[in-house]
């Protein structure tokens, strides 16, 4: 995939503007995955649960042959700005431990709830692996 960055454009930290995916391949579409683990159980912080959906996600990429560096589109849905901003290192950590040094395009999105009520963030991922 080729990163879009104009040269004149400051790098964005964490995320990139833009990707092109070119060429035969399949299309990976997941749901938003939020923080809650096979139990159904969350975690009280944003860090955590975070980390939780980071995971989900690895795990469906790799339920359809793919990684993290085959995503071309994040969309995270935040209940709660102040918290998603005191958790930066524990969500860097997260990122880190799942997606490594992968900075697809993403969306972030302040909104008023989720579906359940102890769900702090879902996150929505696309993703491209390309074919021989």
């Amino acid at each position: 995939m080729q990163i879009l960055q104009p040269a004149e454009w400051k790098k964005p930290r964490g995320f990139s503007h833009g990707v092109v995916a070119e060429g035969p391949g399949r299309w990976v579409v997941l749901a938003g995955q939020t923080g809650g683990d096979e139990t159904g159980n969350y975690a009280p912080d944003m860090a955590a649960q975070v980390a939780t959906a980071l995971k989900r996600i690895i795990k469906l990429l790799a339920e359809a042959g793919a990684g993290p560096e085959h995503i071309v589109r994040l969309t995270w849905y935040l209940t709660s700005r102040s918290e998603y901003e005191a958790a930066g290192a524990g969500i860097g950590a997260a990122w880190k431990e799942t997606l490594g040094r992968n900075f697809p395009p993403s969306t972030l999105l302040y909104i008023g709830g989720l579906v359940d009520k102890r769900a702090k963030v879902e996150i929505e991922v696309t993703a491209f692996v390309p074919g021989a």
